[in-house]
């Protein structure tokens, strides 16, 4: 597990006020302390526990991060989460290594049976999300899944 979490002055995207990075290990527990993690940062950020947006922004993360363990896992890789504050706008990005499992349709989300289990996680990050979608992993093999708020 590697953290940056200063701010970021990258001259080819736009300013970021704040910026956090961090791999964690593919599993359960991974995504769970990624989730923790972005959490604390939201609340030293001034997005306090227990605020709605602090809480959306919980759960859009740990949708994100559980799929990333579920859906992009690759034995011996990590994956990496990626949380900025831009101008008001609060932006979380899971990336993981696992190129050939993206989600179909960014527009709509598949919905799953009734009786399914699973299959429901992208159809909360639209519905909380101001905007989210995918995107190829940048110089190596893999997927981002990016959302705002």
């Amino acid at each position: 597990m590697t953290s940056s979490p200063t701010a970021s002055h990258n001259n080819a995207a736009p300013h970021t006020d704040r910026e956090f990075v961090m791999r964690f290990t593919s599993t359960p527990r991974g995504a769970r302390l990624a989730r923790l993690l972005v959490g604390e940062r939201l609340d030293a950020w001034g997005v306090p526990y227990r605020s709605p947006a602090h809480d959306t922004f919980s759960l859009i993360t740990g949708e994100l991060c559980a799929n990333a363990v579920q859906h992009g896992h690759v034995p011996g890789r990590d994956f990496r989460v990626r949380l900025t504050v831009t101008a008001g706008v609060l932006r979380i990005e899971v990336t993981d290594t696992r190129t050939e499992r993206r989600p179909a349709d960014t527009r709509r989300p598949t919905t799953p049976p009734p009786d399914s289990e699973t299959g429901r996680g992208l159809l909360l990050v639209e519905h909380l999300a101001t905007r989210w979608g995918v995107k190829p992993r940048a110089g190596a093999p893999g997927k981002t899944v990016w959302a705002e708020l």
